[in-house]
C-alpha cells in the first residue's frame, strides 16, 4: 500500500510547494502537473496519467483540494468513482477520505463548486477582454495602459519591413538590427 501525492497548478508562475507543505510529506511517490488547467480532463494530464498507470489497489492518493483533481465536476466525480472501484482511496486535505455514499455526495458538491469557479473565471476573463477592447477602440489603450490586446509589439512592424527591404537584409540581420527575435521578424514580414 503506497501513499501517493498529486499536485496541480494551472499557471506556470505558480508553484506546487505550498500544496506539498500543506500535505506534510511522507509519500512513497509524488506526481504533478504544472501549468495545466483543471479544465483539462484528469486522464489527459501527463502527471495524472502517470499516476493512474502507477496506482494499485490498496494505495491512497492525497490531494490538497478537490479543484486540484480538476475543475470539471463530471470529470472529477468519474475519476474518483473509477479509483474507488479499483480499491484506491482518495484523501483530500482538510476533508479526509472520500468514501462511498456521503463522501461521494460531499465530493459532488465540492466538484460542482470547482466547476462553477472555473466558469466564473472564464466569464471574468472575457468581461475584462471586452472592457479592454472597448477602451482600446475609444482611447487607444487598455485599462492597463497597453496599446494592444495580447502580446506587446516588439517593434513597429512597418519599420521592420521597410528597413529590411531598403537594406536587402536577411531575417537574421534584421532581427539583430532591431534587437528582436527571428520569429518576430518572420511574423512581421510575411504580412
Amino acid at each position: 500500500m503506497s501513499r501517493i501525492a498529486y499536485y496541480r497548478v494551472s499557471a506556470s508562475e505558480q508553484s506546487i510547494e505550498s500544496q506539498r507543505l500543506a500535505l506534510a510529506g511522507g509519500f512513497d511517490k509524488e506526481f504533478q502537473d504544472e501549468g495545466v488547467s483543471g479544465a483539462v480532463p484528469a486522464a489527459e494530464r501527463a502527471g495524472f496519467a502517470q499516476l493512474l498507470a502507477y496506482v494499485r489497489e490498496g494505495d491512497s492518493i492525497h490531494v490538497y483540494a478537490v479543484d486540484r483533481l480538476g475543475r470539471d465536476a463530471l470529470d472529477v466525480q468519474q475519476v474518483v468513482r473509477d479509483l474507488m472501484k479499483r480499491g484506491i482511496a482518495i484523501e483530500i486535505h482538510g476533508l479526509g477520505r472520500i468514501a462511498a455514499g456521503v463522501g461521494e455526495l460531499i465530493l459532488a458538491v465540492l466538484a460542482q463548486i470547482a466547476d462553477m469557479e472555473r466558469k466564473r473565471i472564464r466569464d471574468r476573463t472575457e468581461a475584462g477582454r471586452a472592457v479592454a477592447r472597448e477602451l482600446l477602440a475609444t482611447t487607444g489603450k487598455t485599462q492597463h495602459g497597453k496599446l494592444s490586446l495580447g502580446r506587446p509589439a516588439a517593434a513597429n512592424a512597418d519599420e521592420v519591413k521597410e528597413w529590411r527591404k531598403a537594406n536587402s537584409a536577411s531575417i537574421a540581420e534584421t532581427a539583430k538590427h532591431f534587437g528582436i527575435s527571428i520569429a518576430t521578424v518572420n511574423r512581421y514580414c510575411r504580412n
